[in-house]
């Protein structure tokens, strides 16, 4: 007579390794947020009861004044940064997953070759890129400290990153839909623009948002190309300085001056609200894209 294989009852062994791991998952878990939750704690804990909502609409003056030209700044950078290096990176994460596919019998592609130059340039030292950027953008080509070395410096930081959540995105989107496409007569360049990147935008933006999170909090690269300035950002893109957040936490921290100390957690809050504001935005989309397709499911 065959016999009836079922499940079987965990054993006392087996009870003690589930809980084990169980353990050591939320001990992982634990080391990851900890630091997280006591560094906003902290920032929070010095910034808030010597908060001023009039930091947010002056300059700073002397060993006082508010933080209006870096917050301006910081957006300018952001939106710079999203223009230059989305664009390079979600065409890049394009050519990746659709246009330098290996065929079948083919050696090493270009794809592969960009593939792993862009996963080179992922692995520098944003202060390496930053020196570099001096040498080359601000003395070599007599840019001076100004937003455009800026822009560019955190573009090449941040476009590997845009390219890979872009080309990992593409390539969730389904098979079927691109045979569908193709079925109905559409191009290729059609069904990539209504049928394939329409499927992935959510985690092509997603990919976008978290790049910009790690420009947003970036201090050595601007420190060698932005410079600063107490004024506010202007419309020249080079000989002139421009002023971001990250440099009044790095600099006025360790300043025997009160008031300045104060001046750096005020920016370090301001700075923790836009990330946490982007990284919100990110988890938003990804939730909806994971229901959107369970859905569909």
């Amino acid at each position: 007579m065959a016999h009836v294989t079922g499940a079987y009852p965990p054993t006392r062994g087996r009870r003690v390794r589930e809980v084990a791991f169980r353990t050591l998952s939320a001990a992982a878990l634990l080391f990851v947020i900890g630091p997280s939750v006591w560094l906003i704690t902290d920032v929070v804990v010095r910034a808030v009861p010597h908060w001023r909502w009039n930091v947010l609409t002056t300059v700073p003056l002397g060993t006082g004044g508010g933080l209006e030209n870096a917050i301006l700044g910081t957006l300018v950078i952001m939106v710079g940064v999203l223009v230059i290096a989305g664009t390079i990176g979600v065409l890049s994460g394009i050519h990746f997953a659709e246009l330098s596919r290996p065929r079948r019998g083919d050696g090493v592609t270009g794809g592969a070759v960009l593939r792993t130059a862009t996963e080179v340039l992922s692995g520098f030292p944003s202060i390496v890129l930053g020196y570099v950027g001096y040498i080359a953008l601000c003395v070599g080509l007599h840019w001076g400290f100004s937003l455009l070395p800026a822009l560019i410096i955190l573009s090449l930081m941040v476009t590997p990153y845009i390219a890979k959540s872009t080309e990992s995105a593409l390539r969730q989107v389904p098979t079927s839909y691109r045979e569908g496409a193709e079925a109905l007569g559409m191009s290729t360049g059609y069904a990539l623009r209504k049928v394939v990147i329409k499927s992935a935008l959510p985690g092509i933006v997603t990919g976008l948002l978290i790049a910009l999170a790690i420009a947003v909090g970036e201090t050595a690269p601007l420190l060698y190309t932005a410079g600063i300035t107490n004024n506010l950002p202007s419309a020249s893109l080079i000989h002139q300085p421009i002023a971001y957040l990250t440099y009044y936490v790095w600099t006025d921290y360790n300043q025997p001056i009160t008031s300045s100390q104060y001046l750096s957690f005020d920016a370090a809050l301001i700075l923790i609200v836009l990330v946490l504001v982007l990284l919100v935005v990110s988890r938003v989309l990804v939730n909806r894209t994971q229901r959107h397709a369970e859905g569909r499911r």
